[in-house]
């Protein structure tokens, strides 16, 4: 097994760091004083219905295998189902690394990610991430994309010890939208809890997916400060389903 849910990671003998990463990662969706501002997260946690993984040295081989078997059973998970991978910290990282370099290293992930996929890339999602429809595809499924790092300071949000994704499946967050008016409060009570949770104002970048001024690939990480990149790193490849 390469995912595991949180009452098997309690039973298991993880390493330091390993079980130093769930210890951080409950107090930071369980905090009362300072609740974290995605509420489905928040409860996503509290329901049982998140999957967890580790990678070493940044392997992208071991992150596909966990990514893929998640594929396979997200929508047996429940409503607000995301896969959190914690990345053990790398020696040859120093301890005051840049948010720019974990940006490197996110999109490096991501693009060693769609190499190693063995299925085609969905038709009706665009290659381009210049394009408002586009979303990282991974297994034949869409997911968003959410890195946090040791290094972000001003957006409170997006600080984690460990270099850290949450996976989340597009199907997970259309039926979160389904509702638009119980949607629309969320999001509100959501962007409250944001503007009080972080030192710095709301990102600009933070849009709607299918918005034709949104681009998805803007919010998976978010510098710590309002600039962003002019150009996507992603860098797509036509391939055939070898299924």
């Amino acid at each position: 097994m390469s995912i595991y849910t949180k009452e098997t990671l309690q039973q298991m003998a993880l390493e330091h760091w390993q079980k130093d990463a769930i210890e951080k990662f409950e107090a930071k969706m369980t905090d009362k004083s300072k609740p974290f501002p995605c509420i489905p997260a928040t409860q996503g946690y509290q329901l049982h219905h998140f999957r967890y993984g580790f990678v070493s040295n940044y392997n992208a081989k071991q992150l596909a295998i966990m990514l893929e078997d998640y594929s396979n059973c997200y929508q047996e998970l429940g409503a607000f189902t995301s896969l959190i991978i914690f990345f053990e910290p790398l020696c040859e990282l120093p301890e005051k690394t840049s948010v720019e370099k974990y940006e490197q290293l996110f999109w490096e992930q991501l693009n060693d990610l769609h190499a190693l996929d063995q299925r085609k890339w969905p038709n009706h999602i665009p290659l381009s991430a210049h394009n408002s429809l586009w979303e990282f595809c991974f297994h034949g499924e869409q997911y968003f994309m959410f890195c946090a790092t040791p290094s972000h300071k001003n957006r409170f949000s997006r600080h984690f010890p460990y270099f850290m994704l949450a996976i989340t499946p597009r199907f997970v967050l259309e039926q979160f939208s389904s509702n638009e008016a119980k949607a629309a409060k969320i999001k509100a009570s959501i962007r409250k809890r944001l503007s009080e949770y972080d030192s710095i104002a709301i990102h600009p970048n933070l849009n709607t997916y299918g918005k034709n001024d949104n681009y998805e690939w803007k919010q998976y990480f978010l510098h710590d400060d309002d600039t962003s990149l002019s150009q996507c790193p992603f860098h797509s490849v036509k391939k055939t389903s070898k299924d």
